[in-house]
Parts: C-alpha cells; structure tokens; sequence
C-alpha cells in the first residue's frame, strides 16, 4: 500500500477572533493543531490515503493534544518522538480583511528542530512511500539532516519526494539563509510545489516562465504552480503543462490552504493504482487539480486548517454536481 511520509514541524496555532487587527491587539484566540507537514498528513489522510507523521513533540499538553488529534484522523503516529529538553512550538496568527496571515512563532528552540538522524534509521521506505517536507524545519538544527537522510534513503528506495518551500521568513535569521536553503534541497525533490506568492522569492527571477523553468534542477520532473482563487498548473520536465481554473470563495482565514491544496493531490497519488507518480499526473491531471483546488478553496472558508478539511464525500458530491 501506498504511503505518505510527512516530516517536519507540527504545532499549534493560536488563530485570533478577529480579522483585521494587528498581533499585539488581538485579545483572544482559539488553538488549532498546524504545521505544515501535519497540515499535509492529515488532508491526505482525510482524502482517502495512508499518511504517517515524522516529527517530534514537547512532552506538554499541546504535544498531546497534536498527537491526538493525529490519531482521530487516522495519521500514523509511530514516528512521532516526545522529549522534554524542549516545549512543542506554538503560532501566533493575525488576520487581515481577506483571511490573510501575519505569524509570530514561539520555537527557539522547539522540540520538533531537536529532532535528529538517530530516530530517521528506525524508518524502513519503499518504492511505494512518498515523502513531503517543506522548509520551516530546514533551518540549522538536528531536525534539518534528519530531512537529508530521509531524502536520501526514500530516494534511494525508488520513492517520490515532494518539497514545498512554504517561506515563513520570520523562523530565519535573514532572507539569504532561507533560499540558501531551499536552494539546496530543490535539486532533492522530483515534485517541487510553489505558489505565486513564493515564486520570485525562491528564484530571484521576475519573469514567471522562466522562474518555473529554474525550478527544474537535479530530480525535478514536475513544478505545481499554485496562484490562490485562479488556479494552478502542472508543468512537467518535457515541457507539458496542465492548468485548471481555482474556486471563488469568501475567504475568512487562509491557514492551511496550500498545504490541503498539496495534501490532496498526494491523496490522489496515494490512492492510485499506478506507482508511477508522474503518469498519473498526466493522465489524470485536470481532475486531480480541479479536486485539490476545491478542497484548498473549501479550508479557507473556515478557521483553521485541519479542522476546515472537507470530507471525501463532500468533495466528491461537489465536483459531480
């Protein structure tokens, strides 16, 4: 069976009750189980796949809680390690008119960074597995060489890596440390998926063509280029392209929309008969882009992002219609 490993950071956030303030004025906030990879894990486990979580949690009350939470959905929790040399991290978020965010993260470190290669040898990988990680956890840290030796033995099984940047410049000392970084692990992944919002960022290119064109370093094979309300696109290695129209919503809270975004096109993966992860990219491309763009769309509808996932049946009901 098919598997998705999701290694990274998994925290709380702490999403405020009004929209439109800036951090300091906001007075009350509702606490949602996030981070990124987890964000992923849980979309695609709701979807229909078969997700675990690496990562590793403070012994508190929010790891708990996350651990939890994980185990509702049906994320497997065999790779999530406790320690009490540091707290689980928190998020802070404020929201704009549109729902969107402005983040100030309490990690220095958190107990996730301290993760290390130690707890990466216990993970046997398959041809079958696929790995998603992204580079909040790539900072100087244990947690950043955990990423390369999981790369490198999924990648050396026959297994697919997927990378999505997802910037968050306030967890970095400057701006050149973040793209070092994720220029580094570009070239590692064979899925690479960026926003239009991280694109020039990432490449230092303005010009939006050539930028993808950059992105296709080292193992690359496919860029998903997601722009929010009016789509993404699947540009592939031999110069294919698969575009479909996003979803017009009232957005309240956009947390999470890019990760349930990826997390269901990997659940469409999961789910496939095919190991060949680029195949079914080309031949079921639209459709697996049309059923993601929704279930981004529908996150954004609602606060907080695991909580806002949509089930299958509600997507399935939705497209057919």
């Amino acid at each position: 069976m098919k598997r998705l490993l999701a290694i990274g950071e998994a925290l709380i956030d702490f999403i405020p009750n009004t929209t439109d303030s800036k951090l300091k004025d906001v007075e009350k906030f509702s606490r949602q189980v996030g981070g990124a990879p987890c964000n992923v894990a849980c979309t695609a486990t709701k979807l229909g796949g078969n997700a675990e979580m690496i990562t590793q949690l403070g012994q508190d009350a929010f790891g708990d809680l996350i651990v939890e939470t994980l185990a509702n959905i049906g994320v497997g929790t065999q790779y999530v390690s406790l320690t009490d040399e540091a707290n689980t991290a928190l998020a802070f978020v404020s929201l704009n008119k549109e729902g969107e965010r402005d983040f100030s993260f309490y990690r220095k470190p958190s107990a996730d960074m301290l993760y290390n290669t130690d707890a990466v040898s216990n993970i046997d990988v398959t041809e079958n597995d696929m790995l998603h990680f992204c580079s909040v956890d790539l900072v100087e840290s244990p947690m950043k060489y955990a990423h390369q030796e999981l790369i490198e033995k999924v990648t050396n099984a026959g297994g697919t890596i997927v990378f999505d940047p997802n910037v968050r410049l306030p967890l970095w000392k400057n701006e050149t440390d973040c793209k070092s970084a994720i220029h580094e692990f570009i070239p590692l992944a064979h899925i690479v998926k960026i926003s239009d919002e991280e694109l020039e960022f990432v490449t230092g290119i303005t010009d939006e063509k050539q930028a993808i064109e950059w992105l296709f370093q080292g193992n690359v094979n496919a860029v998903i280029y997601t722009k929010g309300a009016d789509g993404a696109v699947i540009y592939f290695k031999d110069g294919t392209e698969i575009s479909q129209q996003g979803f017009k919503v009232k957005a309240i809270d956009t947390t999470g929309a890019g990760d349930a975004f990826i997390g269901a096109l990997i659940s469409r993966l999961l789910i496939s008969d095919s190991v060949d992860v680029l195949t079914v990219l080309k031949s079921e491309g639209e459709r697996i882009l049309e059923f993601s763009n929704y279930v981004a769309a529908m996150v954004t509808t609602k606060y907080g992002a695991i909580s806002s996932i949509p089930t299958l049946a509600e997507v399935n009901k939705a497209i057919k219609s």
